[in-house]
């Protein structure tokens, strides 16, 4: 966050970092300037125009609140208020008019893996209106942390040296494997899968919306990819889809035909800030339908981009 507003050449005044107390008196650099990070208390929001929050759902729980009645703007990119219905849940390319209505002063970022498919599927939505999806998402380790990526990192040098690493971060071995790594949630889905349900159909503002998701961790350290189907309350074709999204803000279009590596790819993605949608093609059983491929920086357009572009509309 503190990188992508210094990159965007966001209008700060003054920037206030804030952490627990174990970080509090460590230095980071801003626009070539030293700032100190402070620790977080009730009293740290005095004269806060934006608080921007991304420690986790507890700290957020507890303190977006506190920011809000200091007078702050607070926007949250952890899941404790993404479906509360006073706090708007918003992707700017999507729904930044739901910004505008926050009681709370609140206004929650969506999770990685809705943002990027929310900026492939709303040029879609407003031609033809979405009936159902289905989505399997190839997500990286940093969307679990810093630790995570540092145990793929080693786990794989490990079993190139004919090592063991047993894993300590994920439940099974990530490296040379794929995870299914989330909380069990309802229904034999993850908590990861239902976010992807709920946040669709409320950033959509569309209820009947059907989703139906797999989600699951791969060997990759940065950049989410997604394969996912759409149908739709009128027929709609790849020609067409292609002409929506080519224009479509916040999305980079491959248009080319099939071809061994030539469509996008988290490698590409990597520290970038489009949405990157390739593969997009008629279904072969079901007419009307399309297939599309879509992969974005988790940590940029999935975290802290999306949270410094709401506040830069703002």
């Amino acid at each position: 966050m503190v990188r992508t507003l210094e990159q965007r050449r966001f209008p700060v005044k003054k920037l206030v970092l804030l952490a627990s107390k174990r970080s509090a008196g460590q230095t980071t650099t801003f626009n070539g300037k030293t700032v100190t990070i402070e620790e977080l208390t009730p009293a740290s929001f005095a004269g806060v125009d934006i608080a921007l929050f991304s420690a986790g759902g507890s700290v957020s729980k507890e303190y977006c609140p506190i920011a809000a009645a200091a007078g702050a703007t607070v926007i949250d990119n952890s899941s404790a208020w993404r479906m509360d219905p006073d706090v708007p849940l918003v992707v700017p390319e999507v729904n930044m008019e739901h910004a505008a209505n926050r009681p709370k002063g609140i206004i929650a970022n969506p999770n990685c893996s809705t943002i990027q498919m929310m900026v492939a599927l709303k040029p879609l939505h407003d031609a033809a209106r979405i009936k159902h999806i289905v989505v399997s998402t190839y997500q990286a380790t940093s969307g679990k942390g810093h630790a995570a990526v540092t145990e793929l990192e080693e786990q794989t040098q490990a079993k190139l040296s004919g090592k063991d690493y047993p894993p300590k971060v994920f439940p099974s071995p990530i490296a040379f494997n794929v995870v299914c790594d989330w909380k069990a949630g309802d229904m034999d889905y993850s908590e990861e899968e239902w976010k992807m349900v709920h946040e669709t159909r409320k950033i959509l503002g569309d209820q009947s919306i059907l989703v139906s998701p797999t989600t699951v961790r791969v060997p990759v350290v940065n950049g989410h990819s997604e394969a996912v189907y759409v149908s739709f309350h009128r027929p709609l074709h790849a020609a067409e889809a292609k002409d929506l999204l080519r224009n479509a803000e916040g999305v980079e279009l491959t248009d080319g035909p099939y071809a061994p590596g030539k469509h996008p790819q988290p490698i590409d993605a990597a520290g970038k800030d489009a949405v990157y949608v390739g593969r997009v093609r008629d279904d072969i059983g079901v007419p009307g339908t399309i297939h599309l491929f879509v992969v974005a920086d988790n940590l940029r357009k999935g975290a802290a981009l999306n949270a410094v572009q709401i506040a830069e509309r703002l």
